[in-house]
């Protein structure tokens, strides 16, 4: 890998790390920095969100209610440059409520973020989360029948 590689790997992975300090946190206005001004936020439960306004007040909702005092755990697993300005990321992620000692590992996600550079930072242009779940029971039978 170049050095301009590894300097972009250590800031969008700085930028990760800027998302979950945010989040646990609780801050919106943080939150919403991390991503461009016309960011498209897809949450896994469908709810599709567009920019970094929404994106930070809907957080700061949520912050403010049922997801008080909440952290999120996670990691960047790989990095993919499709341009020297353009990166996919894929990250692993769970939030922990603030009772639970442990957080589930039902609630595991993994997420789909497009990052951009834009006047010298990496910020996320496109972010999809989904649950992380094996196959359904009718899945499961579904399989079985087609072999």
């Amino acid at each position: 890998m170049e050095q301009r590689d590894a300097n972009d790997v250590k800031e969008i992975e700085s930028l990760f790390e800027k998302l979950k300090s945010a989040w646990d946190k609780g801050d919106g206005t943080a939150y919403g920095s991390c991503f461009t001004e016309d960011a498209d936020y897809v949450t896994y439960q469908g709810e599709h969100l567009q920019g970094s306004k929404a994106i930070a007040e809907t957080h700061q909702a949520l912050w403010n209610s049922v997801l008080r005092g909440s952290t999120l755990e996670g990691e960047i697993k790989n990095i993919r440059f499709i341009s020297p300005d353009m990166a996919i990321f894929h990250g692993l992620g769970v939030v922990k409520l603030r009772w639970q000692k442990k957080a589930p590992s039902r609630r595991d996600s993994i997420n789909t973020n497009i990052v951009v550079k834009q006047n010298g930072k990496w910020r996320i242009a496109a972010f999809q989360n989904s649950r992380i779940s094996g196959p359904s029971l009718l899945q499961k039978i579904f399989m079985k029948i087609s072999k």
